[in-house]
């Protein structure tokens, strides 16, 4: 390889290992210990916080509060990261907001010219939009710290009907259709519950239960896995079209409950706590045609009301409505 490639490959590895030798290097990359010091120094130049220590045990070593090493992109690779991060605009708040500003403006500064002028060119004719929330969440750093540092926190989180205290240990967080969320392990109800980070209003450090399960090993992949179903839940079942099956899927929690039919129609059915009837009637009874509701009664119950809540609400459109002829 030429110089050039060795210097960058050469950058990469000794950013990854904590201590190395002139002569493993050189035995590394096929080239005397001399040509190596030499790059050594060149790379030090440039900038690669790099110190030596002498003697039998010596080598050399990378500073601990070391730089990220230059990365060479292809142009495709470039622009995807570009508007990965370019994507990230749209949401009211994020868990690194001024890192990530700072980090896409130097990104764009530094590529070259014709890399820039496609992305300006792309600009307008390429987004990830998510639906725009006036809501923020300003404490999402505290609980993505949290779930990393297997912390417990005191928050104080508010819902539709009051505010409560609850000790959590969030698990991690993760955005969904323009809101943030928390999941984290409750251990007032003694399980994983899902919190809404906009209405999380508080969060401070507490003292973790003695008797506390661990949950090192629970993470955003598998944190809905050991949630228990809850005790006052209701088995929920509905038929549905094959457009209902589309607007149900877009319900990321209601997706996992659906089986798809050959036809394209499909069968909703799981167990939700009964806390949430009402709003899975809303939602529903929102389908219209394309859903029909088999189960359990308190369900069929709600949709009911609804349409006749909505039957009541628009009734004396039609009576007072003038005729346009």
């Amino acid at each position: 390889m030429n110089k050039a490639q060795r210097l960058v490959e050469l950058m990469m590895t000794v950013n990854r290992r904590r201590k190395f030798t002139a002569g493993e290097l050189a035995q590394q990359f096929g080239v005397s210990k001399r040509t190596i010091l030499r790059d050594l120094q060149e790379l030090g130049e440039i900038g690669v916080p790099l110190y030596s220590e002498a003697g039998p045990h010596g080598g050399y070593q990378v500073v601990r509060e070391r730089m990220l090493p230059a990365i060479a992109f292809t142009l495709e690779e470039a622009t995807a990261l570009f508007f990965a991060s370019h994507a990230l605009r749209h949401y009211a708040s994020l868990p690194f907001e001024e890192a990530a500003a700072s980090a896409l403006g130097k990104f764009y500064l530094c590529l070259p010219g014709e890399v820039r002028e496609r992305i300006d060119r792309m600009k307008d004719r390429f987004d990830l939009v998510i639906p725009e929330r006036l809501a923020e969440a300003p404490l999402l750093p505290r609980l993505l710290e949290a779930a990393v540092g297997q912390e417990t926190l005191l928050i104080t989180y508010t819902s539709e009907e009051r505010g409560t205290e609850r000790l959590i240990q969030p698990v991690g967080i993760y955005a969904d259709r323009g809101f943030w969320y928390c999941p984290a392990y409750c251990f007032l109800r003694g399980g994983y519950r899902l919190f809404r980070c906009d209405r999380i209003l508080s969060a401070e450090a507490a003292e973790r239960p003695d008797d506390a399960a661990e949950l090192r090993d629970v993470h955003l992949g598998n944190w809905e896995a050991r949630r228990r179903t809850p005790k006052a839940s209701l088995l929920v079942e509905a038929r549905l079209s094959e457009q209902g099956v589309i607007r149900c899927q877009a319900e990321r929690h209601l997706a996992p409950l659906i089986r798809r039919s050959p036809d394209g129609g499909g069968q909703l059915q799981g167990h939700v706590a009964a806390s949430e009837l009402d709003y899975m009637a809303g939602l529903l009874a929102g389908l219209g045609l394309d859903a029909s509701v088999q189960g359990p009664p308190e369900l069929i119950g709600l949709v009911r009301r609804r349409l006749t809540d909505w039957l009541d609400h628009y009734g004396g459109i039609e009576k007072g409505a003038e005729d346009p002829a």
